[in-house]
């Protein structure tokens, strides 16, 4: 019985190795058969080489390591590296560039060690030492890469300011005028100034970095979306040309137009060719930049925003408006709600967000050390703007120059301030909108927070327009917003509306006191035809009852209203007044004219005391010499 017992004991073990060693020669049999495959007719192609890493990837992540018969620690060991590669694939799509240089890092393994890539076959993926064959694309990508070498993230920066690329020029195809748009002729030039020899570490890194973004990364606009620039988008300029129901990707039928087979200037382009830099406040067109295909922009777009799972982008559901790992700003646009596949990426270079920085020209240390003393003096103050004009920027070195004492509340509908990351030792929390969260209920629970600043990043609704001025005149000491009005007296109309039209007010004059009393400065910020962007003005926003004029107080508003010239201003204003039933006066304190910042009229005797109580003793000081260095005085005017 007992040597019963042993023998089908042992026949059980040797069935058991049987099988083990079956299902192992079978994972390394499909691993031959893949590479096999693989290989074909052209097996360093970029298309077989591509196929091969998704295959391998594919295995190495999903096989079953408890078949291969391993010791203890080495299917711990092998187990720990399949859970970092998982992780690492699964992260390098939402922006995290530690990811994907691991990810890159693997996969020049998988193609130097089990592929056989080598110096005398790298050429076969891209034609390195042929210029004829060289696309417009391959030539771009060698280039960014040797700037990269030596630039770092500030390569695409520095490679169009060398060749002078981001500047407006007439170019055909786009219509009369000039533009901003670089060329396949422009990078053919770049790239016979700069190329060089590569070594064969240099041309594995350009073709894993081809291969990574056709596999897990964004396309043509992987490399250039890491650069420090102020974002770019895709799928925007173009056409898609369907016929029978079938779209023609990124190619045209050969009688589309009478165009023939030849695409000139004057040919439209496709959908396919659109991929635009924002650099410096303009957008520029990277003309030579295909997608390829309209599959691929798709790819794209429905990849892009899907960090920490914002929700599916569906028909339904037809935009997405969500934030990637770095911070960048990332909205997703699909048909049938856009006409096209779109995205739109807008970064925010966190380390440059202070005033020095962004406000430059002459006079600038006058709108600076103006929009310091706002803060100080928790003044409850908008910033507005045409979209690309740098609100957000602004905003994030303006909350800077709060006393350190304060703490902060901000509503946004996507992460876009990332205050923490700045000044990571203060009292910030961030609330934003979700599909089951409104703003509203989120600037409502603001309220039982403990928060002395709230900031909004965006007043775009009527109910946060409406909740944001009830907020400012009970729920905290003083409130930054940014908006998208045009002029200090559209900012008035535009709450003015919202009040309205969220049923708290009826009447449009009671509707435009409450505004008027609740905003004390508007910072308007213009974006130029050149991209310079700048503080137009700063405005005092001096609300007064209807048909009564402004107070002056001390000796020089006695010489003023003595002033003939001024009292005929006075009458036409006050008449102006009663006609038109204006709630406030709007002074420019500070005008940016002809390239200089210069002061303007003087700030009210009000916001002057207002601001000095809410001041340290040594800024409120530091404050009137400021006032009498400008204006020589505190009067008004």
């Amino acid at each position: 019985m007992l040597w019963d017992n042993s023998l089908n004991t042992a026949w059980i073990i040797v069935i058991v190795l049987f099988v083990m060693l079956f299902l192992y020669l079978r994972y390394l049999d499909t691993r031959k058969r893949t590479i096999t495959t693989t290989r074909g007719a052209d097996p360093y192609s970029l298309t077989a080489m591509t196929s091969f890493v998704k295959d391998s990837l594919h295995q190495l992540t999903h096989s079953q390591l408890s078949d291969l018969g391993l010791h203890e620690e080495e299917y711990r060991r092998r187990l720990n590296k399949r859970s970092e590669l998982r992780r690492a694939l699964k992260g390098c799509v939402s922006g995290d560039v530690l990811d994907k240089a691991y990810v890159k890092d693997f996969l020049k393994q998988l193609l130097v060690r089990d592929l056989g890539l080598n110096e005398s076959n790298i050429d076969a993926a891209i034609p390195f030492d042929n210029l004829t064959r060289l696309n417009a694309q391959d030539q771009f990508e060698i280039v960014l890469y040797l700037y990269k070498l030596r630039h770092g993230e500030d390569a695409l920066s520095v490679l169009l300011e060398t060749y002078d690329l981001a500047r407006p020029r007439v170019i055909p195809g786009y219509g009369e005028g000039s533009v901003y748009a670089v060329t396949a002729e422009d990078i053919a030039y770049i790239y016979e100034s700069e190329q060089r020899p590569l070594l064969f570490t240099e041309k594995l890194d350009i073709v894993v970095q081809r291969i990574y973004q056709e596999y897990k990364g964004f396309s043509i606009v992987d490399e250039i979306r890491d650069q420090r620039i102020d974002g770019i988008s895709g799928g925007v300029s173009g056409i898609h040309v369907e016929r029978d129901g079938e779209k023609v990707n990124g190619h045209f039928p050969d009688d589309f137009l009478g165009l023939g087979s030849v695409k000139g200037a004057d040919s439209p382009a496709t959908g396919c060719e659109s991929v635009w830099v924002f650099y410096r406040g303009v957008s520029l067109h990277l003309a030579f930049l295909s997608f390829g295909t309209m599959q691929e922009l798709k790819r794209v777009c429905q990849n892009i925003y899907k960090y920490n799972h914002p929700g599916q982008l569906s028909e339904a559901s037809g935009y997405k408006v969500n934030e990637m790992k770095d911070g960048s700003r990332v909205v997703v646009v699909r048909p049938p709600f856009a006409e096209s596949w779109a995205f739109f990426v807008r970064k925010f270079d966190l380390p440059k967000a202070s005033l020095d920085q962004l406000i430059t020209g002459s006079g600038s240390e006058l709108a600076i050390d103006m929009l310091k003393y706002l803060m100080k003096g928790s003044r409850i103050t908008a910033i507005t703007g045409a979209q690309g004009s740098g609100k957000t920027t602004l905003l994030m070195a303006m909350v800077g120059h709060i006393y350190a004492t304060y703490t902060l509340r901000v509503q946004e509908m996507a992460f876009e301030l990332h205050l923490r990351k700045i000044y990571s030792r203060r009292n910030i929390l961030s609330f934003r909108e979700t599909e089951h969260i409104s703003g509203q209920a989120g600037l409502d629970l603001q309220k039982k927070t403990d928060g002395t600043v709230n900031i909004l990043g965006e007043v775009a609704s009527d109910e946060v327009a409406s909740w944001m001025i009830q907020m400012s005149q009970v729920a905290s000491l003083f409130t930054v917003f940014t908006h998208h009005a045009k002029t200090f007296r559209d900012l008035v109309q535009s709450l003015r509306n919202s009040l309205l039209k969220s049923g708290i007010f009826r009447q449009e004059h009671i509707a435009e006191q409450q505004v008027v009393s609740v905003i004390n400065f508007d910072i308007h910020l213009r974006r130029d035809a050149y991209g310079n962007r700048y503080i137009e003005r700063i405005t005092e926003c001096i609300p007064v009852e209807k048909g009564a004029l402004p107070e002056f107080h001390g000796t020089e508003g006695d010489r003023l209203k003595k002033s003939m010239g001024e009292f005929f201003e006075l009458g036409s204003e006050h008449m102006r007044r009663l006609n038109e039933e204006s709630y406030y006066i709007s002074r420019n304190v500070i005008e940016y004219r002809d390239g200089k910042y210069l002061a303007a009229a003087k700030l009210s005797e009000r916001s002057i005391q207002e601001m000095m109580e809410q001041m340290h003793p040594e800024d409120a000081e530091e404050f009137k010499g400021f006032l009498a260095a400008v204006w020589g005085g505190q009067g008004d005017i």
